[in-house]
């Protein structure tokens, strides 16, 4: 990472922008449907090709997420006016920061989800905004609905918890340095922790300008993965819940309507959610391909197909169970949740990545922006 990769890097944000103006004042006033996901084409294609011109992990990688993943989906959901973005009135800055920034706005009061069968057409802003539940994607028990989930605010404890997840991060990049010495399963162990803080903290500082400039109350994009009591809990409740977010209007209330349409309300839930895993390992794949400029081996797109298959089993178990009484005690199921993510992640999420030099390549740019943030910092704030 250097000067230049700076410039392009500012380059592609304000192209990416200036796309969005296109997007707010042209595309807006085009009727939904067809022909407004038409004029959006373009514009789709293009934030898909973007972030190629960086080659940063850190500023290439947030880019792709922003852009091709989530402006994308937003946009698709704007072309028939859905999602976040069809609220009115928005005004272009709004316009920009919902679709670039990985925010979702807080709701007053929190919407219910959309009901069973009904027709994604019919539910216009209500899918965006709704809450996983009993009947979604994402079931849980009552004792893991009970789970204290972070308000938009940022209270005394929550401040503590971030300045303990910095040191951790600043903790795990210090020992890197002596990686030679280390158990190659200790340092996956830093690789999954580097991930889960480092993508957190990374959303959650992008999302201050928007709530910094225009009083955004805004969702929590982590919710302690870690606390997971299942596979449901840990992806619908508490891991990266911008993807979460942004999969359930575009992929899973569609199909689960077509779904249920075909194999009535009993089984239209399953494969709507193994489909939905299917996407997230499409959009996995395309991001890895950013990482490595390598072909892709597909490795990371068995490790959802297989978190969707097993996610969907849990579902069914657990409809079979709960009404029985059954559940497993959060001593017992949360290690065992952690471990089937760790071991399974270590066999498919993780391989690609280190065959291709991506936690080298990783560990280089934190120096290296050390040393930048040093070099323009005056003297006597270095020595």
């Amino acid at each position: 990472m250097d000067d230049e990769e700076l410039q392009r890097f500012i380059k592609v944000w304000i192209t990416a922008i200036w796309c969005l103006c296109h997007c707010y004042y042209i595309a807006a006033r085009i009727p939904e449907g067809l022909l407004r996901l038409l004029s959006l084409l373009p514009i789709i294609c293009l934030f898909l090709i973007l972030p190629f011109n960086l080659s940063s992990i850190h500023l290439g990688g947030s880019t792709i997420f922003f852009l091709s993943w989530l402006a994308t989906f937003k946009l698709l959901l704007f072309s028939f006016n859905q999602g976040p973005l069809s609220k009115s009135p928005l005004n272009i800055f709004y316009f920009i920061s919902i679709t670039s920034l990985p925010i979702k706005l807080k709701q007053y009061p929190p919407v219910k989800s959309p009901i069973r069968g009904k027709h994604p057409s019919h539910l216009t802003n209500q899918i965006s905004t709704t809450e996983y539940v009993s009947e979604d994607v994402v079931p849980t028990t009552n004792a893991e609905k009970s789970e204290p989930h972070y308000s938009g605010s940022y209270p005394f404890a929550k401040l503590v918890l971030v300045c303990i997840k910095l040191l951790l991060l600043a903790l795990i990049i210090c020992a890197y340095d002596y990686r030679e010495n280390l158990h190659p399963r200790f340092i996956l162990a830093l690789y999954c922790c580097h991930m889960y803080l480092g993508l957190e903290l990374i959303l959650a500082l992008s999302a201050v300008p928007a709530r910094a400039i225009f009083g955004f109350e805004i969702e929590p994009q982590f919710n302690e993965p870690y606390l997971s009591t299942s596979l449901q809990d840990f992806w619908g409740r508490r891991w990266n819940l911008m993807v979460t977010n942004i999969l359930r209007p575009t992929v899973y209330h569609p199909l689960r309507y077509l779904f249920t349409r075909v194999l009535g309300p009993t089984w239209g839930q399953p494969p709507a959610t193994f489909a939905t895993f299917i996407v997230s390992g499409v959009m996995h794949e395309f991001i890895y391909y950013y990482f490595t400029r390598a072909p892709p081996t597909w490795e990371v797109t068995w490790f959802f197909l297989l978190h969707g298959t097993c996610t969907a089993v849990e579902m069914a178990v657990k409809k079979a169970v709960v009404h029985r009484g059954w559940r497993l005690h959060r001593l017992v199921s949360r290690p065992l949740t952690v471990a089937f993510l760790v071991i399974t992640g270590e066999w498919l999420f993780f391989p690609q990545l280190l065959r291709n030099g991506v936690d080298r390549r990783t560990i280089r740019e934190y120096a290296i922006m050390v040393e930048l943030v040093k070099s323009k910092l005056p003297l006597h704030f270095v020595h």
